[in-house]
């Protein structure tokens, strides 16, 4: 986004703050959420809320038609960068929701020292930090499947793994990687990239992803996270050489040797071909499947687990090319209802992990 329609837009956000103000109580205020994340002003109460939960804010047409075009500026990239720090959809659709909503309610506090952007972002960090927090959000429930499987290689850790559609990816404004950017924007939501800062602690992974990712500067985000400049570059150090450990370079651009190796795999793993899956792989590849915990590696344990479940009659299996991390990735159904998201980690000519998200969810 260039740096005028930031600027402009801060201008406006300020003559919004200068007007005259009325008093409106919380109950109006989150009367601006939808249900599907937009802002929109419904029906006010009439039960008048209670005298501690009123605030002073500005409530004009104008006012809200400027909120409004703040929120749809920063939305898509806010959405982005609290799905790198929580590895989870769902809860990046929360916090977005969440960070907005605070925004709205601090507009009182925004007095012009920082950016908009550099204000927004440290609310929305926060809120992350603060999801992490909560022990309960991290371990979804594990599925049961309808088979016995065979031992896994190992159980994941990142079980609220999944995956970021390329659509919402499109939505994105493009940026120009500062001179400090470590990483691509393309590396920076690959699935092996989005794993490894899950395992890293909350705010090692919330640095990582201002200052080497977003370029922030330190002392920003310093400012964002409550500490000093000293601080944020040892827990930058940390995170670096602990992501390091965790992380393997995935994924290639969209090629015909690619769309070939794929349409090659949909063909053979629909078809219930184990040797022609098989023959696709890797030596090394790695099977998994978020929620579930399991994870098989290398050809033998994966032919053990699909030769299980292969063996289970399914009737109408479709897998339908998409696209998700960046990654070449599949939207499976089950004689129409939706199974689950198949995302492809490829490595040369061959498919080095294959990343089943389960679940109903339609992508």
């Amino acid at each position: 986004m260039a740096d005028d329609v930031v600027g402009d837009v801060g201008h406006r956000l300020l003559e919004v703050l200068a007007r005259p103000r009325v008093v409106v109580g919380e109950r109006d205020i989150q009367g601006w959420t939808g249900h599907d994340g937009s802002f929109r002003r419904s029906s006010p109460s009439q039960t008048p809320a209670p005298p501690r939960k009123e605030r002073s804010v500005s409530t004009t047409a104008t006012d809200e038609q400027s909120f409004r075009e703040l929120a749809e500026t920063y939305r898509h990239e806010l959405h982005l960068h609290c799905y790198r720090i929580l590895g989870s959809l769902t809860d990046a659709e929360d916090a977005v929701q969440e960070t907005l909503l605070a925004a709205w309610r601090g507009l009182d506090g925004f007095e012009g020292r920082s950016s908009l952007r550099t204000w927004l972002y440290r609310i929305a960090t926060n809120r992350c930090l603060n999801a992490l927090r909560d022990a309960g959000r991290r371990r979804p429930p594990e599925p049961v499947p309808p088979f016995d499987p065979p031992e896994p290689s190992r159980r994941g850790e990142v079980t609220w793994l999944q995956p970021y559609p390329d659509e919402f990816l499109e939505r994105v404004a493009d940026r120009e990687p500062g001179p400090e950017a470590r990483y691509t924007a393309r590396e920076a939501v690959e699935l092996a990239f989005i794993t490894g800062l899950q395992l890293l602690p909350p705010r090692q992974a919330a640095v990582l992803v201002l200052r080497d990712v977003l370029c922030f500067p330190a002392g920003e985000v310093a400012g964002m996270l409550g500490t000093t400049e000293t601080a944020v570059k040892g827990i930058l150090q940390r995170a670096r050489a602990s992501l390091d450990k965790h992380r393997e370079r995935a994924g290639h651009r969209p090629s015909p040797q690619e769309r070939e190796l794929t349409r090659r795999f949909a063909d053979a793993f629909t078809a219930g071909d184990l040797d022609g899956v098989l023959g696709l792989l890797t030596d090394d590849a790695w099977l998994a499947m978020p929620p579930a915990p399991h994870e098989y590696h290398g050809l033998e344990a994966i032919a053990g687990f699909l030769r299980v479940t292969m063996a289970v009659p399914v009737e109408g299996f479709t897998m339908t090319p998409a696209r998700a991390n960046n990654q070449p990735a599949f939207a499976c159904r089950h004689g129409g209802t939706p199974a689950g998201l198949m995302v492809l980690t490829l490595d040369g000519d061959r498919v080095r992990a294959i990343t089943r998200f389960l679940g109903p969810r339609e992508w």
